[in-house]
């Protein structure tokens, strides 16, 4: 039986424009099979919305909070968010 697919939305803060870390993002969501987008924001953040099974979105978390090594993660926020999100097609790096 396969697990339930979610959608995850993740915010990272601090230097993480500039410094790869949406393709990051985009490598390491590959790697676990999960689909979405990531794009920069106006404010200096990154997004993420990314939808898979529960402990491949953990694991995109726990890479979102490690970053690219040129990169600083001063702050995160990840939680679950609706199918909708995925469809809005903000992001300007799909995976």
């Amino acid at each position: 039986m396969s697990e339930r697919r979610r959608v995850f939305r993740i915010i990272v803060r601090g230097r993480v424009q500039g410094v790869g870390f949406r393709a990051f993002v985009a490598r390491e969501a590959g790697r676990l099979a999960l689909a979405g987008w990531a794009r920069n924001c106006d404010d200096g953040a990154v997004e993420i919305v990314a939808a898979g099974p529960q402990g491949a979105l953990q694991a995109l978390v726990e890479a979102a909070r490690r970053g690219p090594p040129a990169g600083r993660v001063d702050d995160l926020r990840a939680g679950e968010t609706n199918e909708a999100a995925l469809v809005e097609r903000r992001g300007d790096l799909e995976f």
